[in-house]
């Protein structure tokens, strides 16, 4: 080779070095804006949301949109892998009430915003607080296996409950703007208990109306982590939902009141660790929200509802657990990662 080939050859080789060292830095610098972005996004959105609505109101959007665009679903992941965020789980040296319906009494009213006039109606597999009034249940109790041993078949219409007389029927939600609200859940109870026992929640008096965003998003959510992830996880889980009403908005026509918000309170016991978990969502939840950023305690939820949850809890494990806030969704499975992941897309 020439000297002059070998001194263009050489230049090529300088140039490609150049360029891939460019590259290289180029590559680092958008690794390093990404892990402060992401570690950033992680720290923020772990915030209870009462802080994080203050953060929307006084910062841009240019600021806190990047911010939960990001942080929500990454939070969602490392949370599930128990990386980050806490729960509240206290030493409670009383065995779990195994089979029961609920796990320390069922709820108990103290004043309003509950209505006076909860008649508890217990169908076996779940109980609930219904309220002539209202036309709707106020709380429903549930308790999920940790094995689901049925298969889930094809769901049956909705039917109105004969023995309430004050249920609606299923036509009176047509046309509403609400779909047709599940309180003790279709897929938890189905797998776990039967045809018959899902046919039950069915019955017009285990509904409420829910607008679709909260049906099918963020309370579908919650609910399957609990019947599919936090169950393998766990063991049995004890569920108490329900809703608050302020009175104001009917299903035109019908007296069907219209509730304000929907909440979910979830427990667990390993062993001798009680663990506890309480969400809270406004009826016009947007379409896709993440429901770690709606946890509350359950104490606050109390104050809510006009209503005293686990009140058979003593005071030394009960006053702890439920004011509590914790900042996660419980942790899964790790195996569990990818399908929870993949649900976010069904």
């Amino acid at each position: 080779m020439s000297g002059k080939k070998m001194l263009r050859a050489r230049r090529k080789k300088g140039k490609r070095s150049r360029s891939r060292r460019i590259a290289l830095r180029i590559g680092f610098a958008v690794l390093a804006i990404l892990a402060v972005w992401g570690v950033g996004a992680e720290w923020f959105v772990h915030h209870p949301r009462p802080w994080l609505d203050v953060q929307r109101e006084k910062l841009p959007a240019l600021v806190t949109a990047p911010l939960l665009w990001l942080g929500n679903p990454l939070a969602d992941i490392t949370d599930a892998v128990g990386w980050t965020g806490h729960d509240a789980v206290y030493e409670y040296d009383t065995e779990a009430p195994a089979g029961s319906t609920i796990f320390a009494g069922a709820p108990v009213r103290t004043g309003a915003p509950a209505p006076d006039d909860i008649k508890v109606v217990d169908r076996g597999e779940f109980m609930f607080g219904w309220s002539d009034r209202l036309r709707h249940p106020v709380w429903c109790a549930y308790h999920v296996t940790k094995d689901a041993k049925y298969t889930i078949l094809k769901r049956p219409g909705f039917v109105k409950d004969r023995a309430i007389p004050a249920a609606p029927t299923s036509a009176a939600y047509t046309k509403s703007g609400y779909d047709r609200g599940h309180l003790a859940p279709n897929h938890a109870i189905a797998s776990r208990y039967g045809e018959d026992a899902q046919k039950k929640t069915f019955m017009m008096s285990n509904v409420a109306p829910q607008t679709p965003a909260l049906n099918r998003g963020v309370w579908r959510d919650v609910e399957h982590r609990i019947a599919d992830f936090w169950t393998a996880r766990y063991g049995e889980i004890w569920v108490v939902v329900g809703c608050i009403s302020s009175g104001n908005e009917a299903i035109s026509g019908t007296g069907i009141d219209v509730p304000t918000a929907y909440y979910q309170i979830v427990i667990a016991q390993e062993e001798m660790d009680v663990r506890a978990l309480a969400v809270l969502f406004p009826q016009h939840v947007p379409w896709r929200a993440w429901a770690a950023r709606y946890i509350v305690t359950i104490e606050e939820l109390e104050k809510l509802t006009g209503l005293d949850f686990n009140p058979d809890l003593p005071g030394f494990i009960q006053r702890p657990l439920e004011s509590d806030l914790p900042s996660r969704l419980w942790p899964i499975r790790t195996r569990d990662i990818f399908r929870l992941i993949a649900f976010w897309f069904s």
